[in-house]
């Protein structure tokens, strides 16, 4: 491993079917007041909200509620939560839901006592928050963002055409998160399928950097090879708790700062993707997949040594006879076929963009150092032509 490493991360998870019961011990370290956050109102028909606020009331909470959170949360909705937690006076905030919920959630700690624009300071000046904030706690259900151990929130800004994601870092980690498999059962298919995508990418944006020997990479080929198994159960067999809590768990090593440890990283697939959700309001999986394939095809030469070791570690691609080249490229091959089974978005045509939408889509870009080769505004161009 290469570089001096720092590594930190003190959010406790409490993981499995009654990880629930871990809510009751960790509340009572909080504030009277609790914003609950939670999305659309999915969690109203599973059940899942009374039994969040039995706990609540059993912990003598005052609770206050910040619901309608959409799966791409935007800076309108971050001013409306802002005036909801200000009103109630929250001292802590408890998340339910998926990744996005998650990530508003951060954002509304992060600006709770910043009388700074949120979307100016942290997300357009990339600025940190310059004091306390608000305590918050996840019961996850749905997986793929990893947002249930990390300090990132993304949102977007619909007036701008800019979906941005800022590393709030460890001041804005969850104190704990709560993992129960069986509180992701009833996720539509095509936003469980995006979840998974979701996870591969955060792993390959780490892993497809350098060339070193990194014990990184190799926990990222077995966290890889585990997704992969695990989805085609899922997808067979949405309620198989061994491949769900498989799936999750590996969501959450997936991007909790673990496997970027010695890498630089690239991140230029959720540069793309993002800039296409901010153009169409996607699921986030689907626009990463959408220009995945074309994008690793457009960057492979440049890093074709780590390409054919993902073919060779994660895909299981023979060498025997053939060139570094074509055992990367059979890698690539195998993927597509795992992205077609999983009934992933396979171009972006299929999510509504059309050619025209090519330049604006290019204009929301924010360009990434990448890893292997930088894109330019003239690659990015072309990249969306062949995804299209």
């Amino acid at each position: 491993m290469l570089g001096n490493i720092e590594f930190y991360n003190p959010t406790k998870l409490y993981f499995g079917k009654n990880a629930l019961d871990g809510l009751k011990k960790e509340l009572v370290k909080y504030g009277q007041n609790v914003l609950l956050i939670y999305g659309g109102g999915s969690i109203k028909k599973t059940g899942l909200y009374d039994a969040v606020i039995k706990i609540l009331k059993e912990c003598g909470k005052s609770v206050y509620e910040d619901g309608g959170v959409p799966s791409n949360p935007t800076t309108e909705k971050v001013y409306e939560g802002l005036e909801r937690a200000r009103a109630c006076n929250a001292q802590f905030i408890l998340a339910v839901g998926g990744g996005s919920v998650c990530d508003y959630a951060k954002v509304i700690a992060s600006s709770f006592y910043c009388k700074e624009d949120h979307w100016q300071k942290f997300y357009l000046n990339n600025e940190q928050p310059s004091g306390i904030v608000l305590p918050i706690g996840c019961v996850l259900t749905m997986v793929g963002t990893g947002s249930e151990m990390n300090g990132t929130a993304v949102i977007t800004n619909h007036a701008q055409k800019l979906k941005m994601g800022h590393a709030f870092g460890e001041v804005c980690l969850p104190k704990f998160s709560i993992l129960n498999p069986e509180f992701t059962y009833t996720v539509p298919r095509e936003q469980m399928v995006s979840g998974i995508f979701d996870i591969m990418s955060h792993i390959l944006e780490q892993y497809l950097s350098g060339d070193d020997d990194n014990t990184s990479d190799y926990i990222a080929e077995g966290l890889m090879r585990s997704l992969v198994a695990s989805s085609l159960v899922a997808i067979e067999n949405p309620t198989d708790y061994e491949a769900r809590s498989n799936i999750m768990w590996t969501a959450t090593w997936a991007l909790n700062g673990l496997i970027g440890k010695g890498k630089g990283g690239d991140w230029q697939v959720h540069m793309l993707g993002q800039a296409v959700a901010a153009h169409t309001d996607s699921p986030h999986g689907l626009t990463l997949s959408a220009v995945s394939i074309p994008y690793y095809k457009y960057i492979m030469p440049y890093g074709i040594k780590r390409f054919a070791r993902f073919a060779t570690a994660v895909w299981g691609v023979d060498k025997q006879g053939k060139t570094t080249e074509q055992i990367a490229e059979q890698g690539l091959c195998e993927m597509e076929k795992w992205m077609r089974k999983l009934g992933l978005a396979m171009d972006l045509t299929t999510l509504g963009v059309s050619e025209d939408m090519v330049e604006p889509i290019k204009n929301s870009c924010n360009l990434k150092p990448g890893a292997y080769f930088k894109l330019e505004y003239a690659d990015i161009v072309k990249v969306l032509k062949a995804s299209l």
